[in-house]
């Protein structure tokens, strides 16, 4: 602006212009507008190329450029809004709701909103700035906006962000890859669920004993739920934020188990990791261990495994250096243990080490009553998986509870989800299952003028009459249909029978 003000100067004076000096003005004039018009250009440049829309007034609120994100954003274009009064945009031709250039100009400070183009309906944040001149009046209003479908959008990346971030530091507590690589998977959500006197009396068991660090034998058939128990234990542990590490000691061979276990110095023997490699035990440290089929382990490693339980620390192979350790031991099994101690497959003195707190979990076919909670809570999760809307009628129960579930609530579990996936429709489900569970079924001579449930009653009422005729008592029939006896008195006098 100096040269500007120099030729002002010039043009001012008293005297003529000579040719020489009206030439050095105009020449002058023209850079000045070729700069101006350069400048005009880099700056209509840059702002195309902002991702957001950009909007500029005057100090009157007179639309003075728009860019092309602007376009975008709203569905505005140059030519429906250049030259406009703000106030004409939003009342006249009602192109715009929520501005805030004329509260900009106003109040002479930045002002945020949340606008409407009613052009496409787009909602955006804006967020008006002022510029002002020497004498402190606003001469431009530049406003800036984002989409919200955006901001939405960064906001669940960031959400997505800080949960990775916390998994991310939970997980870089110890710094070293077998832990980072073994505790992906130990917070396990399925809980020990029923309704059953078996399962009540497991369930007051667990909480008395979780808070304590006392070493707990669970025992029971495959399939019973051993590890949903190891879980339920640690979730309510004073160690439930500390590691809880897992192994199974039959799916390992005895030489590896002991070097995963109990880990080892480099080159301590061939294959060996050259930088050495920490134990399960050392991981697991002031956390808690599962030690799953242990009646599996072998008898040279469970001379190992007694000293460890007695000593409270490790010494990795190849190395002389004892380890403290502080981890509390949980030991799962399917093997009759007492049968192996007699049998000299298991050690005496570490069953007994192990046996403080036993918890022998009941088959499925001894909590029958546990069947309808099952079935609800595994129905509910198979049909949210698969989209399904599956039902499981009285009949369709009724085969669930005459089955013997050899496979325990591990095959009860996979049934019910081969059903929700193959049933097209809820009425597929009782020939389906009689199918897949081998059981023959009572013939019924139905009368299809009654109602649904009148007709279950019928089959349910030949069912158990056909039973206690062959078995003579109900306990004897309670005992053969795998149901209470308590169960069975209950429907004989519901029936009638």
């Amino acid at each position: 602006m100096r040269e500007l003000a120099e030729i002002k100067g010039v043009l001012k004076t008293n005297g003529g212009l000579d040719r020489e000096t009206l030439m050095r003005v105009v020449d002058q004039l023209a850079v000045l507008v070729e700069e101006g018009e350069r400048q005009t250009l880099e700056f209509k440049e840059i702002a195309n190329h902002l991702y957001d829309g950009i909007y500029v007034s005057d100090g009157e609120g007179r639309t003075l450029f728009i860019n092309r994100a602007y376009t975008r954003i709203t569905g505005i274009t140059p030519e429906m809004i250049l030259g406009k009064n703000v106030k004409e945009i939003t009342e006249k031709y009602m192109l715009y709701k929520n501005a805030v250039t004329l509260k900009v100009i106003k109040e002479k400070k930045r002002v945020d909103s949340i606008g409407e183009s009613l052009i496409n309906n787009q909602k955006m944040l804006i967020t008006g700035n002022p510029i002002f001149d020497q004498a402190g009046n606003v001469k431009r209003v530049v406003i800036n906006n984002r989409e919200w479908t955006d901001l939405e959008s960064l906001k669940a990346k960031l959400d997505n962000t800080n949960d990775k971030l916390q998994i991310y530091s939970e997980e870089n507590r110890k710094k070293t890859y077998e832990l980072s690589h073994l505790r992906t998977k130990q917070r396990d959500s399925k809980a020990y669920i029923g309704s059953s006197e078996q399962y009540e009396g497991v369930r007051k068991l667990i909480e008395l004993i979780s808070p304590t660090d006392a070493t707990v034998l669970i025992t029971g058939a495959t399939g019973t739920g051993k590890e949903v128990v190891a879980n339920e234990i640690v979730k309510y542990s004073m160690r439930k934020e500390k590691p809880f590490i897992k192994i199974n000691c039959s799916a390992i061979p005895g030489n590896l188990l002991e070097s995963e276990l109990f880990g080892y110095e480099k080159g301590s023997f061939t294959g060996a990791n050259k930088e050495g490699k920490m134990g399960l035990f050392e991981i697991a440290h002031t956390g808690t261990l599962l030690l799953d089929e242990i009646g599996d382990m072998p008898l040279d490693l469970q001379s190992k495994m007694l000293r460890v339980l007695q000593e409270r620390e490790v010494k990795r192979i190849g190395s002389y250096k004892a380890i403290p350790i502080d981890v509390r031991i949980i030991a799962a099994t399917n093997k009759n243990i007492q049968a192996a101690v007699a049998n000299g497959r298991f050690r005496e003195d570490l069953y007994y080490r192990l046996n403080v707190i036993p918890i022998k979990l009941p088959t499925l076919s001894e909590r029958v009553d546990d069947i309808d909670v099952f079935l609800t809570h595994f129905v509910m999760e198979y049909n949210r998986r698969y989209t399904k809307q599956i039902v499981f009628d009285e009949a369709s129960v009724a085969l669930l509870k005459q089955y013997s579930w050899p496979g325990n609530v591990r095959e009860f579990k996979n049934i019910i989800e081969r059903i929700v996936i193959i049933a097209r429709q809820s009425e597929d489900v009782y020939e389906l299952l009689s199918k897949m569970l081998h059981i023959e079924v009572v013939p019924v001579n139905f009368q299809f003028n009654k109602s649904y449930k009148e007709m279950v009653n019928d089959y349910e009422r030949q069912l158990l009459s056909k039973a206690l005729k062959e078995f003579k008592t109900t306990t004897n029939a309670a005992k053969h249909l795998k149901l209470d006896q308590s169960t069975i008195v209950k429907k004989k006098q519901r029936l009638g029978l």
